[in-house]
């Protein structure tokens, strides 16, 4: 590895660097984008109860705050409860926009190193070919070693750009996909939860009586 790195030039440093910072992330979203961290199979159940059983306390909401995601919003929701179902409504929302952004947290910089990876490799690739017609100029072809030691850097330097940029671009749209599932679900039930507390939803403005 290291030897096909030294052969690739310069470029090839900043192109690893990128893929340990790809790995890195994939890694981290992995384990923060698990939908039993963010939205807990049993979790509406078990407030719903509490709330039937009337076992709600004050204990019970502080351990909901302590969680990221749906269990942060429902705190939030509880808290607010009492205010009326638009205040309820308000302040779930304004949690869940919390909890959406550290959902999408790194995705931006993973996006950004899809991008950025494939032109580090072209431009490795020009800079390659630069070598190339210096040497024809300078020595003309008689030189085959720098030669192919240019257009050898040039290859790798794209190859290099392409490696980082594919797998990075497969698992953005991965997380994309999986941010969008959990945004719908936690949706779901907090409007479950918004109408358990006030009944059904209100009548659109203009709907007949």
């Amino acid at each position: 590895m290291l030897t096909f790195i030294q052969t690739g030039g310069f470029f090839m440093w900043p192109l690893l660097a990128c893929s340990i910072l790809a790995l890195a992330i994939i890694l981290e979203r992995f384990w923060a984008l698990r939908q039993s961290q963010v939205t807990p199979k049993n979790l509406l159940l078990e407030v719903m109860t509490r709330l039937r059983e009337d076992k709600m306390n004050v204990e019970f909401i502080r351990s909901l705050q302590a969680q990221k995601g749906l269990g942060a919003i429902f705190a939030a929701g509880l808290l607010n409860s009492k205010h009326g179902r638009v205040a309820m409504k308000e302040s779930m929302q304004e949690a869940a926009s919390h909890v959406i952004h550290e959902l999408e947290r790194f995705m931006n910089l993973l996006g950004t190193i899809v991008a950025v990876a494939p032109l580090l490799g072209l431009l490795g690739t020009v800079v390659g070919m630069i070598k190339v017609f210096s040497v024809l100029m300078e020595q003309g072809a008689g030189n085959m070693a720098l030669l192919a030691g240019g257009i050898s850097e040039a290859l790798l330097t794209t190859a290099g750009g392409l490696g980082v940029a594919i797998p990075a671009l497969i698992f953005h749209r991965y997380f994309s996909r999986q941010i969008d599932v959990l945004v719908v679900s936690m949706e779901q039930k907090s409007t479950k939860l918004v109408d358990a507390l006030h009944g059904e939803r209100e009548p659109k403005s203009g709907a007949k009586q």
